[in-house]
């Protein structure tokens, strides 16, 4: 196990200590940063689709309404 140390305000760490009685709360900061390296992992995975896409866009040339219309329909035959 690693040990952490880390500053928060004094109000914080009275909420968390009354939200979290009784609790092991290294196991609930363990849990919230495990929470919180998942969510950045999900936005940078998003980040990178989002720019994959927008890459793409600037590579492909617009499809007209009538183009998209016609294939449209060719797919419904």
């Amino acid at each position: 196990m690693a040990t952490v140390n880390f500053s928060v305000p004094e109000e914080v760490k009275k909420k968390f200590d009354r939200a979290f009685a009784g609790k092991n709360k290294s196991r609930v900061i363990a849990d919230l940063m495990s929470q919180a390296v998942e969510e950045q992992l999900v936005q940078k995975r998003r980040s990178e689709a989002i720019d994959a896409l927008l890459g793409r866009r600037r590579t492909k040339r617009p499809v007209t309404a009538q183009d998209f219309r016609r294939a449209r329909d060719s797919g419904r035959s």
